[in-house]
């Protein structure tokens, strides 16, 4: 399993928490006008030569909404232009536009990901909180497609939209997108713990995802649901297929092995912010004082988040904890233990040999997130 203490996977860079959108389920509590504190454009020129010296990660910008910003295409095309494998997720608003997705691609965009929460505009709409929202989704889907600018979907599972999956699923496979990143609900933001699944449900949905996953034409990945790679390579061994590897499954999982909040993942913040996870804001430096590489080779949060042995409860028993760690976001946001074992998990681990367990070290946190 590949090692991610030098250099991160993947890189997720925050341009700004304005947004049109008023989402129930909003990470960055998005609001209408940027923020005066932002990165400017010539220190987002700095952060991604930064991020170059990682080697290539996968870089994503995110928001909120990046068209908010002005310099977006500029940013997108220095990313590209230094080698960095980029991807956009803008917001389903009338920014997105038809000449907006254009420029995408005349930028060298690899992949636009957009956000689909629901089957018809009732349900989607209803989740985003802003009419048209979900018209505009399959607008920019099916006219990315005729471009033939590579797409994913982003589906965040909750209470109301669980019993249609089905649906989404159908609609994923229509629009052409090469993946479907389903996110599990951190109860962080706007985001309350009264929408999340229990953890029978998230066995549920990892066994319809495994299913649908044999037959799809898109690829399939969880976010915050570290647990979807174990509850696979079970799956696998149960069945015995040949060549399968019960810690390795192949395709998408094996390339996400072992990734988590701060292992093989960074997360810059709208400030300049480094987070292990856009979920877990607990800041480890910020990039306007500190080298970026230098926090998350060298910080003691990120350090400690790479060291499944610091694992807490069943998780830091579980012969999967390498694989899999659970998601320590999830654990932060509803134990305040950023190692505690995963609420939404029920495996239980085999009997084994005590272990002896190096101490965590400790850690000054914030009183105070930064936003």
């Amino acid at each position: 399993m590949k090692s991610f203490d030098d250099a991160p996977f993947l890189v997720i860079w925050e341009l700004t928490q304005a947004c049109d959108l008023a989402c129930v389920h909003c990470r960055a509590c998005a609001i209408a006008n940027r923020n005066p504190l932002e990165l400017t454009t010539t220190e987002g020129f700095r952060l991604l030569e930064s991020i170059r010296e990682f080697g290539d990660p996968l870089m994503v910008f995110t928001g909120g909404d990046p068209l908010k910003r002005p310099d977006v295409f500029p940013l997108l095309e220095r990313s590209v232009e230094l080698g960095l494998r980029t991807t956009i997720t803008p917001s389903a608003t009338p920014l997105l536009t038809a000449a907006a997705i254009d420029s995408f691609q005349r930028c060298g965009v690899a992949r636009m990901a957009l956000s689909l929460d629901g089957p018809d505009a009732l349900s989607h709409d209803g989740f985003r909180r802003v009419e048209g929202s979900f018209a505009r989704t399959r607008f920019a889907l099916d006219y990315a497609r005729q471009i033939g600018l590579p797409t994913q979907v982003n589906t965040t599972v909750t209470r109301h939209n669980l019993a249609r999956l089905d649906e989404i699923a159908a609609l994923v496979q229509a629009s052409g997108a090469r993946l479907w990143s389903v996110f599990f609900l951190v109860a962080t933001g706007r985001a309350s713990a009264s929408q999340d699944l229990t953890a029978q449900e998230y066995e549920a949905v990892f066994a319809y995802l495994y299913n649908l996953s044999k037959s799809a034409s898109f690829d399939i990945k969880t976010t915050e649901a570290q647990h979807y790679r174990r509850y696979v390579a079970q799956q696998r061994k149960a069945e015995n297929r040949p060549g399968a590897s019960p810690h390795l499954p192949p395709g998408i999982i094996q390339r996400q092995a072992g990734i988590n909040d701060g292992k093989g993942f960074v997360f810059i913040s709208h400030t300049g912010e480094i987070y292990p996870s856009g979920f877990l804001p607990i800041s480890a430096g910020n990039v306007r004082r500190d080298s970026l590489a230098a926090v998350y080779r060298q910080s003691p949060l990120f350090q400690t988040l790479r060291n499944a042995d610091h694992l807490h409860g069943k998780c830091g028993d579980c012969e999967f904890r390498n694989l899999c760690g659970g998601s320590r976001s999830r654990a932060f946001s509803l134990t305040g233990d950023f190692l505690a074992e995963d609420p939404r998990c029920i495996y239980q681990p085999k009997p084994t040999p005590a272990r002896n367990r190096p101490p965590s070290p400790p850690l000054a946190l914030p009183a105070v997130l930064p936003g």
